[in-house]
């Protein structure tokens, strides 16, 4: 049997038609005893049928057209080109059948109107920045559209100190400063791209009392020194410059000034928080430069020697001053509220039309946005006709299924955000979440989800193809065998799909969400099971203009094979969680994996509270709680009564349940329990966060009382699958 479904394996992905010759029918009494079984359906043979047709469909060809299509122009957030892309996308969805409408946000943020870097000191060296970005032979880095680079969400201002280069800008990289005796207060701090978002190098720089940041790309981190410049190799050359947010996206999502509510158009300004007093708006001027502008500030630095671990690749040794090298900042932003558009495509559900899967991806772009995102937008227009093909020949689906095309998700995830605050009473009922941000940048597959969907996602990965040969799954378990993870993980949002903090199976490793993009208000804000998935490679083009067509075709995927792949993987997600007989999520996984994280957390409270750390045993036995339930149900989901909508409502709850109503302390949007992105890392999850970063203060009776919410939490879940008899 095994062979046979390599056979057809293989003939899928020579001749795009995906059969399965020589499966024997399913007898209904169990969802998991065959290997042609599927987790959470009776009738595998119809569900694998209805696969082959779907699967058939995304096409490598019409994705290149679409990417093309796509980006032709830059299209940021809020501009004419970018509602050409809406109304493009939205039309994709009409011809394949979809209820399609475009949902219109009023959300504050800003264009740059004048910005610059200049060296003022000392005597005789001399750098006017933003240099233009520019290699020998892009067809696209002229086009006027270009924006300077800026970074979103920096205010107005202007700044002229002394620099210190600070590293990654991590607080312990501003420790070891202090340790230094290096004064940063009302200094300009220059600190590296990577290793943790941009917004909070700025937040940890204005918590040390810094005047400015400056943000550059190291060659070390994704330039020359991991291969080669574009256009010759897929590296960032040398004036290539990394946009980005540094909204403090760790405090709350979405538009700034609506935290929590809507930000629609007819939204009074007196419901809206002022911007300056919002929690989410840095206070301190920030800009990003490359690392040919960064070269004359860091090779005339003094001060002491760098750490030797802050060497970048830059072909001098770097100092952290401060000085005698003086920086003067300028920036002059231009805030409005802006008008940004989701484009929104539903089929009803046959059966349970209250029940949602949302399946998005964001649109936006810094410029043109090839990579990031617009090869998600490809996947999933191209999912999108596999669907319709399905409509087509008279299919439904059983629960509700939405197709989103998020706008804004780069300012802040603003768009995503919006739309799940003014839908949050039917998300109660919502299935699932399942995103692609970046889906191709390269060939290497990697996914981040909540456990319960971590066997799901191995699953669907393989019943799909692989241009490798094989399935995904196969290629995934080459790639994720130890020895082969990359060196300098890049740090551009969920994508590096980092190693999980635990791992309940010894399978392929699935990461967990912390945030930089669109599941981020699905999870951590409203308890909907999210899913993340993407295909990564060399890609030092990230937020600069060089992220478009010409580097796609050249080094990201050039045939396009990773698109159809992607498309098919993410549309597969969709349609198996919206026909499932029964939902497959795995809690018992999921409580193994909590289990993990308060182990392990326990041992760093000993460490750091020492005699102090607060008992972990009502947390533990809390998880083991968790961990029962959910191995008593799945029993249950693999051979069900006829009557499955009392099992479904208890497996889509149990997420829900692990809310905390009144949030995380000192950041109550996120409300998750186990999982949110850290307050200094931003983008890497943090898991059980309360708990975590209370011990990481060194606060023993807020760990107390983080425990204490934890173990409510996982009882809560834990009786929620309980209440399924």
């Amino acid at each position: 049997m095994k062979t046979s479904y390599a056979i057809s394996i293989a003939v899928v992905f020579l001749l795009s038609i995906f059969t399965h010759p020589g499966f024997p029918a399913s007898s209904g009494a169990d969802l998991s005893k065959s290997d042609t079984a599927i987790f959470g359906f009776r009738d595998a043979a119809a569900e694998r049928t209805l696969e082959s047709r779907f699967l058939a469909v995304p096409d490598p060809k019409r994705a290149e057209e679409h990417l093309r299509t796509l980006t032709k122009v830059p299209h940021i957030a809020g501009s004419p080109e970018d509602k050409a892309t809406a109304d493009y996308v939205a039309q994709k969805f009409r011809d394949a059948g979809l209820a399609t409408e475009i949902v219109e946000y009023k959300v504050w943020f800003n264009y740059p109107a004048e910005i610059s870097v200049d060296i003022t000191a000392p005597a005789g060296v001399s750098m006017h920045g933003p240099t233009r970005e520019h290699v020998d032979g892009d067809p696209f880095q002229d086009d006027p559209r270009v924006v300077t680079p800026y970074n979103g969400m920096s205010p107005s201002g202007d700044v002229e100190a002394d620099v210190v280069y600070a590293n990654y800008g991590s607080p312990e990289d501003f420790q070891k400063l202090a340790q230094m005796k290096i004064e940063v207060r009302g200094k300009i701090v220059l600190v590296r791209y990577g290793q943790n978002f941009r917004g909070v190098k700025a937040f940890v720089a204005q918590e040390r009392g810094a005047a400015g940041v400056i943000i550059y790309s190291d060659p070390a981190d994704d330039g020359w020194k991991r291969g080669d410049k574009y256009p010759k190799g897929p590296w960032r050359p040398d004036t290539g410059v990394q946009r980005g947010s540094i909204g403090y996206m760790f405090q709350f999502a979405g538009d700034p000034t609506t935290p929590g509510i809507a930000s629609t158009a007819s939204l009074s300004d007196s419901k809206r928080t002022p911007p300056d007093q919002s929690a989410q708006m840095p206070k301190i001027p920030t800009t990003p430069i490359s690392y040919a502008d960064a070269w004359p500030i860091l090779d005339h630095l003094g001060g002491p020697e760098s750490p030797r671990e802050w060497q970048g690749a830059l072909p001098f040794t770097y100092h952290v001053g401060p000085g005698p090298v003086k920086v003067k900042v300028h920036l002059k932003q231009d805030y409005a509220y802006r008008t940004i558009w989701d484009v929104i495509g539903k089929v009803q559900g046959s059966e349970l039309p209250d029940e949602w899967v949302v399946a998005g991806n964001h649109r936006d772009a810094w410029v043109y946005g090839a990579a990031d995102p617009n090869s998600g937008t490809t996947a999933m227009l191209e999912s999108v006709a596999g669907v319709g093909e399905l409509l087509q020949s008279g299919w439904k689906p059983k629960r509700t299924l939405i197709f989103a095309s998020w706008d804004a998700e780069e300012e802040g995830l603003i768009g995503s955000t919006e739309w799940g605050e003014q839908n949050a009473a039917a998300l109660a009922r919502a299935v699932a979440y399942v995103n692609v941000d970046v889906a191709v940048s390269g060939p290497r597959f990697g996914a981040s989800s909540v456990p319960s969907l971590k066997q799901f996602l191995r699953d669907i990965t393989k019943a799909v193809p692989s241009p490798q040969g094989g399935t995904v799954y196969d290629t995934w378990r080459k790639t994720s065998q130890t020895g082969n993870e990359p060196v300098t993980p890049q740090e551009t949002s969920t994508m590096t799909f980092r190693l999980p903090a635990a791992q309940a199976h010894p399978d392929v490793p699935v990461g967990d969400l912390g945030s930089g993009s669109d599941y981020t208000v699905f999870l951590q804000h409203l308890g909907v099971p999210s899913t993340d998935i993407g295909s990564t490679g060399s890609y030092g083009v990230y937020h600069s203009t060089f992220d478009d067509f010409a580097w796609f075709k050249k080094f990201g995927d050039p045939d396009f094979l990773y698109e159809q792949q992607m498309a098919r993987v993410f549309g597969l997600e969709a349609i198996r969680l919206a026909g499932a007989d029964v939902l497959p999520f795995d809690y018992e996984e999921y409580g193994k994996e909590i289990t993990a994280y308060i182990d392990a957390a326990k041992k760093k409270a000993d460490a750091k509270l020492g005699v102090h750390a607060p008992d972990f045993g009502p947390a533990a036995e809390a998880a083991k709680h968790f961990q029962d339930a959910g191995a008593k149900i799945l029993p249950k989901e693999k051979s069900p009564s006829p009557d499955t909508a009392r099992l479904n409502r208890a497996l889509r709850d149990a997420e829900t349940a692990l809310l905390i109503p009144e949030g995380l302390p000192n950041r109550p949007w996120y409300h998750h329990a186990i999982y949110a992105p850290g307050q200094y890392t931003g983008y890497a999850a943090v898991v059980i966060p309360g708990v975590n970063e209370a011990i990481d203060a060194g606060d023993n009776e807020r760990t107390r009382q983080q425990l204490a919410a934890l173990a409510r939490a996982l009882h809560c879940a834990a009786k929620v699958l309980e209440s399924y008899r």
